[in-house]
């Protein structure tokens, strides 16, 4: 089935004019962009640093990212294309150390690739720009929560995270 004989060879009659599966380079490319989907809206990314450190981090100063996104609309990758979101302004810190200053260039690099925040329809209904699950520590400290200094595992776990989507 699917197939016809000639002599002693066989030929494929299932996918002709295209109507089989994709390439083998296609099915990589696309699960290369299911994998990162691109979908960040325009915004902008700069750093700073600051003269203070960060817990856990006595010796260095920390480099405060702030990021920009502004409202927009939608495009076709987006949960409501053609509507309204809204933008967020977002401030993220490291440690201004050799390992800090590697994941803000790998962040950077995930930045321009619009590979760091999304749209999404929040809980109660807006649709607003936000981080995606690349890990950011917005304040500088606050102990024991997720999002805060001390965390020694963050910078390592960044790292990988990034490197999982292809950030080298």
């Amino acid at each position: 089935m699917g197939s016809v004989q000639s002599k002693d060879k066989w030929h494929c009659t299932r996918y002709i004019n295209g109507q089989g599966p994709p390439s083998l380079k296609d099915q990589a490319e696309q699960g290369l962009n299911k994998s990162s989907e691109r979908t960040q809206p325009a915004g902008q990314m700069t750093w700073v640093i600051l003269h203070r450190d960060l817990p856990g981090y006595p010796e260095d100063n920390t480099i405060q990212i702030n990021y920009v996104i502004g409202d927009g609309i939608q495009s076709d990758k987006h949960p409501n294309p053609g509507q309204t979101f809204r933008g967020v302004r977002i401030l993220a810190y490291l440690p201004d150390n050799k390992e800090g200053r590697k994941v803000l260039r790998l962040l950077d690099k995930a930045f321009n690739q619009r590979l760091v925040f999304k749209v999404v329809t929040n809980d109660i209904g807006e649709d607003v720009a936000t981080l995606t699950d690349i890990p950011h520590k917005t304040q500088p400290d606050g102990g024991s929560k997720s999002d805060s200094y001390p965390d020694p595992d963050y910078l390592k776990t960044t790292r990988r995270i990034l490197k999982e989507k292809g950030i080298e």
